[in-house]
């Protein structure tokens, strides 16, 4: 494998981490119920 490829992956994957990480976000706008219970789970805990 060339550098440029390598280099070419590393970024890919760069992108394809942050798209995922925007998309979950946008989902947790999306249904704000889920991070409602979910911080209600965790708060229970203390």
């Amino acid at each position: 494998m060339t550098p440029q490829m390598r280099h070419r992956l590393v970024h890919a994957g760069w992108l394809a981490a942050a798209l995922a990480a925007l998309g979950g976000v946008f989902v947790l706008y999306v249904h704000p119920d889920f991070l409602v219970t979910l911080v209600d789970q965790v708060w229970s805990c203390f």
